[in-house]
């Protein structure tokens, strides 16, 4: 994915549709953002099926709902100049934690959803991949309100992006990944 605009991020809001058949049996990786020098920020569900994010560094959990087969709209948070850190499942918002205060995600990277890159370039590791369905893939930066949120959730809105807009934005698909148009 090409971003809009570098990710010089000190606050976002990162929204997407996900439907995965992947129970537990391994950790999957939503969405990557690496730099040359680290994994600046990466959304995961985890082993346990708690879905976090993580900011060059350490990470904030969140235990959901899991995700399934059936379609999952998800918005992830983050506010540096108050840590503040939540997660949306289908409209409804997570308890806020504070995560990364003064952090300031780094430009310079790229962005790959559903692979996790060791370095820049790649070193993916299979057991960390994405399989089933990713999309409406949109970011801002800054933090949307609740109500913003929930109007993404039920679609009465046309808000896109500003930093990522799934209906612009450049896909180079690599190694077997299908994108299907479901709204022709």
């Amino acid at each position: 994915m090409t971003p809009e605009k570098p990710l010089t991020l000190k606050a976002f809001t990162l929204c997407m549709r996900v439907a995965t058949e992947l129970s537990g049996e391994r950790e999957i990786i939503l969405f990557a953002y690496r730099t040359p020098n680290s994994d600046e920020l990466n959304v995961w569900r985890e082993l346990d099926g708690r879905l976090s994010f993580y900011l060059s560094g350490s990470g904030v959990l969140f235990k959901v709902p899991d995700l399934g087969s059936l379609q999952n709209h998800l918005c992830f948070t983050w506010d540096s100049s108050s840590g503040a850190a939540a997660l949306f499942m289908n409209g409804r918002k997570s308890v806020t934690k504070i995560y990364r205060k003064a952090h300031t995600i780094q430009p310079g990277g790229r962005v790959l959803i559903g692979q996790d890159p060791d370095n820049l370039l790649g070193g993916f590791d299979v057991k960390q991949s994405f399989v089933g369905e990713i999309s409406d893939v949109n970011m801002w930066d800054s933090v949307l309100s609740d109500a913003e949120v929930q109007h993404l959730f039920y679609q009465r809105t046309t808000q896109k992006g500003n930093v990522i807009d799934w209906e612009t934005v450049d896909l180079t698909p690599t190694g077997e990944v299908e994108v299907i148009n479901v709204n022709p």
